[in-house]
């Protein structure tokens, strides 16, 4: 049976350490390197309804994409949701790791698989390359198989990403042919000028503010596709876990993987004004 130890080089290989940005948090955040690994859970988030689905399944270690501490912290005391879910890991003997901007530039990683997951075929490029790896960076541009309207690409999308209360959020002519595809999992606005030099049809992302969209499509931009942060993520979670199955037992080691399916989107329903009038 694996370490915890034996689990995390095997993630550390496939998702460097090295390649996260300066401000991130990544790596082993509890857990003893010592300690057998059954079974793993892996989620995007980690919350109280990601680790209640860990003890139920018992799980062993959680993999998470973000991080718990991002800003650090002072104290694990369980008077705040962190540290009471601190608590309850290391109390039920559940490791916790986290990959987060170094899964989001690894090749393949975060984009790779949402690309994957609305309908993108052919090599797979950075939207923005790796300085040392241009099969490394942020985001990645594909292809549909033929140009289609920018409707029925958003519906293709909506079809290939896990529901959410907030759907998808269109901005471009309806009815515009597209092909060319870039996406970003997570948010990408900062990428915006980037897909506009990149000639693509659509960029399908998260967390599009208000007025760098209004402004790009103003200025003739891609067409806009703007998804929930945690849907944009979330199809990560099968490549990651496929990954380190298949790097274990080609080693001769088996471990049990479960990808978390709790939504764990912070927006949970919509409403219009007439509903509260």
């Amino acid at each position: 049976m694996p370490t915890l130890a034996d689990i995390v080089t095997e993630l550390e290989t496939r998702y460097d350490p090295r390649w996260a940005e300066s401000w991130d948090a990544v790596g082993l955040v509890c857990g003893d390197p010592a300690a057998e690994v059954r079974r793993i859970l892996f989620a995007v988030d980690p919350v109280a309804a990601v680790a209640d689905e860990a003890l139920e399944w018992g799980a062993d270690l959680i993999v998470t994409h973000h991080p718990l501490y991002l800003r650090g912290t002072t104290s694990v005391a369980a008077t705040t949701f962190k540290g009471r879910l601190i608590h309850t890991l290391i109390k039920n003997d559940i490791a916790l790791f986290t990959a987060h901007t170094n899964a989001d530039v690894a090749d393949p990683g975060v984009s790779d698989a949402l690309a994957r997951a609305v309908g993108l075929t052919g090599p797979l490029v950075p939207l923005m390359p790796a300085a040392d790896d241009p099969g490394r960076g942020l985001g990645r541009i594909g292809s549909l198989p033929a140009p289609v309207p920018l409707a029925e690409f958003a519906r293709q999308a909506a079809r290939g990403l896990p529901a959410t209360a907030g759907g998808l959020r269109v901005a471009g002519d309806p009815g515009r042919p597209v092909q060319r595809i870039a996406v970003s999992g997570g948010s990408g606005d900062s990428l915006l000028g980037v897909a506009r030099a990149a000639g693509v049809d659509v960029f399908l992302t998260a967390d599009l503010r208000h007025h760098p969209a209004s402004e790009f499509m103003e200025a003739d931009g891609p067409a806009l596709i703007d998804a929930a942060h945690w849907a944009t993520e979330w199809p990560w979670l099968a490549d990651a876990a496929h990954h380190l199955t298949s790097a274990l037992a080609a080693r001769g080691i088996t471990v049990e993987t479960r990808v978390s399916e709790t939504v764990t989107d912070a927006w949970k329903t919509t409403a219009k004004c007439e509903d509260f009038t």
